[in-house]
């Protein structure tokens, strides 16, 4: 038993001593910027490159992220659809009381679990969507932005979101293309403890409203994939019958 310890407290302690090295190896402070007209100018310029104006004449729009959490939004009527494993949520974002899950087709009615998969679907849904439309959220609300000069010259935008979601306070320092399309993506985030990992946004496809959406991502040595992609203005061009949120109206 005491020698199992010993290996059990020897891991602990190496995997503490990588952490370590990892955060001085790689852990970025957070850049300061210049904010102002010209960071103004550079969110304009990347939003242009996604076509962030076609995103107000989207109705509806679907996608898969990382193969396992699906969406539906509804954003006329600001309602959204998750699923993810044997969960279903119905979200209406404007009545919170009125959302509804299912757990393998049931109804949930147990109000504590309800509230959970709703907290539940709320979050993943706040992390995935940003993927899914980061670049056309430059000016949301409560949006810090800043202009910071890069090595080679080139100007990148650093973007703090004060407020809204689920984690306050994160920052993003957005690199991108001579055209504003982004590349990559620098994060400063609470979730995540080493400031300055490179999030790659490749693999660019082009909604039917128009809307550009970045496929395919890699944090670090983690893949995260958007398939499913699609736009419409009625649900029954993106192959669903009736209206997916009746239950929540």
């Amino acid at each position: 038993m005491k020698i199992l310890l010993r290996i059990l407290g020897g891991l602990v302690a190496l995997l503490f001593l990588l952490f370590i090295g990892a955060y001085l190896l790689y852990n970025e402070p957070l850049p300061e910027g210049t904010s102002g007209p010209e960071a103004d100018r550079l969110a304009r310029k990347m939003m242009a490159a996604v076509h962030s104006g076609d995103l107000d004449n989207t109705d509806i729009l679907t996608w898969t992220f990382n193969g396992s959490h699906h969406y539906l939004w509804d954003r006329k009527r600001n309602l959204v659809e998750v699923v993810w494993r044997e969960n279903k949520v119905l979200l209406n974002l404007d009545e919170w009381e009125k959302g509804k899950a299912y757990d393998g087709g049931e109804e949930v009615t147990d109000r504590g679990t309800l509230d959970k998969k709703r907290g539940k679907a709320w979050e993943i849904f706040c992390n995935d969507s940003f993927w899914f439309i980061a670049p056309t959220k430059a000016f949301d609300e409560g949006v810090q932005r800043s202009v910071v000069k890069q090595e080679d010259g080139s100007d990148a935008l650093l973007v703090t979101y004060t407020s809204g979601g689920v984690t306050p306070g994160d920052s993003y320092l957005w690199l991108m293309n001579a055209n504003g399309l982004p590349y990559a993506f620098k994060l400063w985030v609470s979730i995540i403890p080493i400031g300055g990992i490179k999030a790659t946004w490749s693999d660019w496809k082009t909604l039917k409203s128009g809307l550009k959406v970045a496929t395919v991502h890699e944090l670090g040595p983690v893949p995260l994939t958007i398939t499913e992609t699609a736009s419409g203005t009625k649900f029954q061009e993106l192959g669903r019958s009736g209206d997916p949120f009746a239950a929540v109206l």
